[in-house]
């Protein structure tokens, strides 16, 4: 097993591949040499400098992509090409379509590709899944979904790739790939899109220390409307909105309101937006009631990260699939889903008072 990348994935990704018994992390890849030995010194792993090298070991079997998004295809093209099996961060490239042609090769190659839609293995998560499941609110009449995170609200921090739209930057891809698969998972598909998106913060120092400043072009707010195809007659209104300007910010917040009731999952944790989710139920008609933690559902080993545990389930997961040479979800069919929603069509570009603004998108299909 490589880990691709490091950042999230040395914080999160190694941790979890140590320890779970089915993964054993033998190397590292980064493009800095520098970044590579630093890694490897405090790692004990070995370290590629060329990735070809890196594919060519027949001791790694597998690998953790866990680069920035915009040369994530490339480098999952040529592993899957090599015969590895993969588990990518998200977004898992810049365009849907990117996507569909890694589906298309990873089921010829027969390899089994995972992606890392962390919250469907947050046991809180699960246990809202399941209630919607027993239709615990009846029939779904709208959804509401806010995550509003204050992580970029310092206009002293640095430009990056993030700042970056064609680098893959922007709420979007960070927050909105996982928010679109919740929702997907939760309730269904995306059938149409509406969307908002404002740069708040349209310039950062560049990290050179040269005190010049860098334009921002990626959204860091977006508010979207989505229509969920729920497989009954009438499709699920849903509001979602995504910031990572706002201080202190709401956190991570889901709601469910139905024929027979509701369902509200939320946390206000900034610091690694797993811990510190609960769950409340009401009935038609009666007061919000907090539900325990169904205990089944727990991890079996958490961290100070709460990152790390989620993450641990999911590559469990992923293992017992590529032993057993099948499909993995969520996978690439599901970041197709996700990743379409990202890309709203029609948007025209305007400003005003100094801000980045993009004026609301026409209803665009998106079919699952």
């Amino acid at each position: 097993m490589a880990l691709v990348g490091l950042g999230f994935g040395e914080k999160v990704h190694l941790p979890a591949l140590r320890d779970c018994p089915l993964t054993e992390p033998v190397a590292l890849w980064h493009h800095r040499p520098e970044r590579l030995q630093q890694a490897c010194a405090a790692s004990g792993l070995l370290g590629f400098e060329r990735y070809e090298a890196l594919l060519d070991d027949p001791r790694v079997q597998a690998l953790v992509i866990a680069t920035p998004p915009e040369p994530r295809f490339a480098l999952a093209q040529a592993a899957i090409a090599a015969g590895k099996h993969l588990l990518l961060e998200k977004p898992v490239a810049l365009e849907a379509s990117q996507i569909e042609a890694l589906q298309r090769q990873a089921l010829a190659a027969g390899v089994t590709v995972a992606v890392d839609f962390e919250y469907r293995a947050v046991p809180a998560f699960q246990q809202l899944a399941a209630l919607l499941r027993q239709g615990a609110v009846g029939e779904p009449w709208l959804v509401k979904l806010d995550w509003l995170m204050g992580s970029r609200a310092d206009a002293s921090r640095p430009w990056n790739w993030y700042s970056q739209r064609a680098a893959g930057g922007g709420v979007l891809g960070s927050l909105g790939t996982h928010a679109f698969d919740t929702l997907h998972w939760l309730l269904g598909p995306t059938r149409a899109v509406s969307a908002l998106r404002s740069t708040a913060i349209a310039e950062r120092p560049l990290a050179d220390g040269s005190g010049r400043m860098g334009a921002v072009d990626a959204e860091d707010i977006a508010l979207l409307q989505l229509e969920l195809d729920t497989g009954a007659s009438l499709s699920v209104p849903a509001q979602v909105s995504l910031a990572a300007v706002t201080r202190p910010g709401r956190g991570y917040w889901i709601e469910v309101y139905g024929s027979d009731g509701s369902l509200v999952l939320g946390s206000p944790n900034q610091a690694d937006y797993v811990h510190g989710f609960q769950l409340w139920r009401s009935r038609a008609g009666g007061e919000r009631l907090e539900l325990a933690p169904d205990p089944a559902l727990a991890f079996a080993s958490t961290w100070p990260d709460g990152r790390v545990a989620p993450v641990r389930r999911l590559i469990q997961w992923w293992a017992e699939a590529a032993l057993e040479r099948r499909p993995m979800v969520p996978g690439l069919g599901e970041a197709v889903l996700s990743q379409r929603v990202c890309e709203p069509t029609g948007v025209r570009r305007g400003a005003a008072g100094g801000r980045q603004r993009l004026e609301a998108d026409a209803l665009t299909p998106v079919s699952p």
